[in-house]
């Protein structure tokens, strides 16, 4: 099969994926179990999520070694998926006051989704050059907007108005329809796309090799420092990313309860901001390959700087879509740009694993601290406060990011090439 069509059948995960992404985690549910479900208590879902990120920021670096060894990164990534898929379509059977269910939901949910993803991200280096990679990291974020553009078309058909008997009934069909979406359109993926030909372990000992790898590589980067830019910029990912999943994780309770947006205006300023973030993954994934993913990361972190200062200050609906703009054309590029920088740092051979520290313990870890740092802050003061506090993790992930050196070759390879 062309290299070409590969790279859409892995970009239509992305696609999938974001399913889950925009309504279970940014539009409908987490504002169905915040403000209905656990009566406006926003600390337990900020606790929703940091605790799903816990579990599955211990789980992802030794399952990615695991997978190096294995040649089974496709079989996990299944398993991981069909874990989300399920857990998601059972959410349709959480009512208010249903708190716990609607917790163990979401956390077995988000916790097969975002281990899923270090065996997707892996699957990048095996797909096209290192000159490339910035685009076709890029072209997956797109690919993923465009899906939740589609999946939130498709819940803002299904929707009643809000004065509706059965209002909450279509409210919970809509994960059933996320559900879907995600298990239908990730099939491609599994049928077309090749596992990647890695260095394979004895039959029956490659957990155990996998475990001794990941936990080598734990020392490599932190005792022994020998990967010192991998260290770096694991660290200011960790900051960076922090923020990003905790504006996802409250976007939408902050709309409905600062500006007083009803479900459709919300739903309708997410179609905004997705469609922005397609044209943004594009350009500043085409932007990478020519000055680099480092440079164009720290561009996206001074974006999302204005945009949390941005929604401090903002007092009305006009006023929240601008910053909604702006932050629709970050997202996807600060994302997908770390994805391809990180590619670029990894040692070949190692890339499941290496990837399991940056999606597991940094990425998903990332995301324990800023959702509960927002959900208290929010809770004692407001909302307001508690966006300026996450524009912290900005700043300081991004004079962190200076201190990263990219090899002189990749780097030249990225701009000298960028056009092949």
């Amino acid at each position: 099969m062309k290299s070409r069509s590969k790279i859409f059948f892995w970009t239509l995960f992305d696609f999938a994926n974001t399913a889950f992404s925009v309504i279970i985690v940014t539009v409908i549910y987490s504002k169905y179990f915040s403000n209905y479900v656990a009566g406006g208590k926003k600390w337990l879902w900020g606790l929703a999520v940091s605790i799903s990120m816990v579990i599955a920021a211990l789980l992802s670096p030794p399952l990615g070694a695991i997978a190096d060894v294995s040649r089974n990164r496709k079989r996990f990534l299944l398993i991981f998926t069909l874990v989300s898929v399920i857990c998601t379509a059972l959410m349709f059977n959480v009512h208010k006051g249903d708190v716990i269910l609607g917790l163990v939901l979401f956390i077995l949910a988000n916790i097969g989704f975002e281990a899923g993803l270090v065996f997707y991200d892996s699957f990048l280096p095996y797909l096209t050059e290192k000159k490339n990679f910035g685009r076709v990291s890029g072209y997956g974020f797109a690919m993923g907007y465009v899906g939740a553009l589609a999946v939130l078309l498709i819940v803002m058909v299904i929707l009643p108005p809000a004065s509706a008997p059965d209002y909450y009934f279509h409210i919970r069909l809509s994960f059933v329809v996320a559900a879907i979406f995600f298990m239908f359109f990730s099939i491609p993926l599994f049928l077309f796309v090749n596992e990647p030909k890695t260095l394979m372990a004895d039959k029956g000992s490659y957990i155990r090799s996998g475990m001794k790898k990941s936990g080598e590589t734990l020392r490599a980067l932190f005792v022994h420092k020998t990967y010192p830019s991998i260290s770096r910029f694991l660290l200011a990912f960790f900051l960076y990313n922090d923020a990003i999943i905790t504006i996802i994780a409250f976007a939408s309770i902050f709309a409905s309860n600062i500006l007083k947006m009803s479900d459709d205006q919300v739903i309708y300023f997410f179609v905004i901001v997705q469609s922005t973030a397609v044209l943004g993954s594009f350009i500043f994934g085409i932007v990478s390959d020519h000055i680099g993913p480092k440079k164009t990361i720290s561009i996206t972190l001074v974006i999302w700087i204005f945009v949390i200062t941005g929604a401090f200050f903002v007092q009305n609906v006009f006023q929240f879509y601008l910053v909604g703009l702006s932050a629709g054309l970050s997202i996807g590029s600060s994302q997908s740009c770390s994805r391809s920088l990180m590619a670029l740092l990894t040692p070949k051979e190692r890339e499941a694993e290496f990837f399991g520290f940056y999606d597991g313990l940094f990425g998903k870890s990332s995301a324990v601290v800023g959702p509960l740092v927002y959900g208290i802050i929010a809770d004692l003061s407001n909302q307001r406060f508690a966006a300026l506090a996450i524009g912290v993790f900005f700043v300081v992930g991004l004079i962190l990011l200076q201190g990263v050196s990219v090899p002189e070759v990749r780097e030249k390879d990225i701009a000298g090439k960028a056009e092949a």
